[in-house]
């Protein structure tokens, strides 16, 4: 099996750019995948549950494989065991070992979401709402192609959105204003509206940044702390040697 059998094409092309964040991505799809797939086997059957281990070897092929990519340690360094030594237990620990470091990720990444989002107070959003508003009149006024217009106004629609959410993501605001910035002042009925409006959104969320930091005392964006094991001292997963307990 590949990839494709646990992830959509489209699910591979929205991951993150963070090599950390991408892995946690497409380990938590991929184990969704996988559960959905083996729940339609029964255990009991012998047939069915080879089909299960079939499916758990893949699934541990395409994590190890994208662990690799990535250059996630400590699944880097593993090995895939060859299929006729994979069984029950190998899975089961593989699962646990997996679930401990992607805990892990999760919690790195919860930090770092609150370093690069703000939480922005009801009487914010009413100003960023209005600065907003003001830009869908530059563009309907603009001096552009309809295609244009409609992409502007597509990423005027996806940041009041993102105002709906508990905090706001500053990439998606930066992003905005350099996707505005970049029209040429041509196009604009009034450029240096255009300009004002997109610089005031970017100083409204950047005061409440400010201010939320000082406030919370955030740390620093430091390089993230290499994933700690599961185990002291733990031998490689395939170094053991297991009992599987096959259940038919």
């Amino acid at each position: 099996m590949s990839i494709l059998n646990f992830l959509s094409q489209d699910e591979l092309d929205d991951l993150d750019e963070d090599p950390r964040l991408a892995f946690m991505q497409l380990v938590n799809i991929a184990q969704r995948s996988l559960a959905d797939k083996v729940k339609n086997y029964d255990s009991d059957i012998e047939s069915e549950w080879r089909e299960i281990e079939d499916l758990r070897y893949s699934f541990m092929n395409v994590v190890l494989a994208a662990a690799k990519r990535f250059e996630i340690e400590p699944f880097l360094s593993m090995e895939v065991p060859k299929q006729s030594r994979f069984g029950n237990s190998d899975h089961l620990q593989f699962k646990a070992d997996l679930d401990h470091y992607v805990t892990q990720l999760i919690l790195d990444n919860s930090l770092r979401s609150k370093r690069d989002t703000v939480e922005v107070l009801p009487k914010t959003k009413e100003q960023i709402r209005a600065y907003i508003s003001g830009l869908r009149q530059c563009v309907e006024t603009g001096n552009m192609s309809e295609e244009k217009r409609a992409a502007l106004l597509k990423k005027l629609d996806a940041l009041e959105a993102e105002l709906e959410k508990r905090r706001l993501n500053m990439m998606t605001v930066a992003r905005f204003a350099y996707f505005v910035l970049s029209v040429p002042g041509t196009m604009w009925a009034s450029v240096d509206i255009t300009q004002k409006l997109t610089a005031n959104i970017m100083q409204t969320v950047a005061e409440a940044k400010v201010e939320e930091d000082q406030a919370k005392k955030l740390p620093s964006n430091t390089i993230p702390k290499a994933l700690s094991a599961p185990r002291a001292n733990p031998r490689s997963l395939f170094d053991q040697e297991f009992d599987d307990e096959v259940p038919f």
